[in-house]
């Protein structure tokens, strides 16, 4: 990890070369959201107004889910002002396209825009970075997890995938509820607790059957959709220094048409150098990227990076390696310069 260079480094290479329109907000993109809310709101009542047979609920609720990841990563957009700048605007929907996910806008910023963004893959400020070896022998709930091969741990680390999410948000929330000033406190608890008590609300009316299918079966299903994307953003790259986005982010490659359905949130290391840039311009930034730095760009297909996730343990080791604790076996990360197909493992 010789050489690491900041963001700002690289943008400012490489913004010269992009177009003007690049820098502006595409509102175009609530389009997509709109028929995303109208799929969500037929789909459950379909599911709460019609006796439908088992398989059919089924299949609504594997679109509602669908639906419900796709209008997370639009909120995400949009919370990064590159939809609309109107902060009021901005904020009232970042909180409707994050509803179902249960997060919501002024938390999300905090976490996401201000300490995830500024500190990407600081082991003490990243908020989403897995610990090293030193906070793993501190905390006994991780030791004890550690002790199962790494397989199973795998199997339950994927399951879990399904409410990471929501569980990982709400840790937020607490840890991050106190650096509010006092006026804005409210706000925020506010928008933690009105969609959970929304969600809890439809379950008395339309009952626990028909809320199981329009609403926790997707929850889950998003959960995972959205967190198999977070999951291989960072995890497979060392923990850094510098914030260096093409030494700590991978952009993970998939169909065309499921860029178009998940708002190009596949282009994750050109988000981490242009945050404040729609994503609909990102394959720009690829290609930029790709010209003036392909020995130091990391991309891999999705499925390969979850089946590289599945096989690798998530302790970090001296920052540039992943430790097994169970049985000392010490595995490469995408570091600066490393070939995504180079991940291999030693003995400690």
């Amino acid at each position: 990890m010789n050489d690491l260079k900041t963001f700002g480094w690289y943008a400012a290479r490489i913004s010269p070369e992009l177009p003007k329109e690049a820098f502006k907000p595409v509102p175009t993109r609530l389009f997509g959201g709109i028929a995303y809310l109208i799929t969500v709101i037929t789909g459950m009542l379909l599911i709460s107004q019609i006796q439908l047979p088992i398989i059919v609920n089924l299949f609504i609720s594997i679109i509602i889910g669908f639906s419900f990841s796709a209008m997370g990563f639009l909120g995400h957009e949009i919370l990064h002002g590159t939809v609309i700048r109107n902060p009021r605007i901005r904020n009232l929907l970042g909180a409707i396209f994050f509803w179902p996910l249960c997060t919501g806008p002024r938390l999300w910023r905090k976490w996401h825009n201000m300490e995830h963004h500024v500190h990407t893959q600081d082991e003490t400020k990243d908020p989403d970075a897995w610990p090293s070896a030193n906070k793993f022998s501190k905390n006994w709930i991780v030791r004890l997890v550690y002790k199962l091969p790494l397989q199973v741990r795998s199997i339950f680390g994927f399951l879990y995938l399904a409410i990471s999410f929501s569980i990982h948000s709400i840790n937020m929330f607490f840890l991050y509820f106190k650096e509010f000033n006092m006026k804005n406190r409210s706000a925020v608890f506010i928008q933690l607790v009105l969609p959970w008590m929304f969600w809890i609300g439809l379950l008395f009316i339309i009952g626990p059957v028909a809320w199981f299918f329009a609403y926790l079966l997707p929850l889950f299903i998003a959960n995972s959709i959205v967190m198999g994307y977070i999951s291989t953003n960072h995890r497979l790259n060392p923990l850094v220094d510098v914030n260096d986005p093409l030494a700590n982010c991978l952009t993970v490659t998939v169909p065309k048409w499921v860029d178009v359905l998940h708002f190009n949130f596949s282009y994750h290391t050109e988000h981490h150098l242009f945050p404040a840039m729609n994503p609909k311009y990102y394959p720009l930034v690829k290609d930029l990227i790709l010209q003036k730095w392909p020995e130091r760009y990391h991309q891999m297909p999705f499925a390969r990076a979850l089946l590289t996730l599945y096989k690798t343990p998530r302790v970090y080791h001296e920052k540039n390696e992943l430790l097994d604790p169970h049985d000392k076996k010490v595995y490469s990360t995408l570091g600066n310069g490393l070939n995504v197909k180079e991940i291999q493992y030693r003995k400690l």
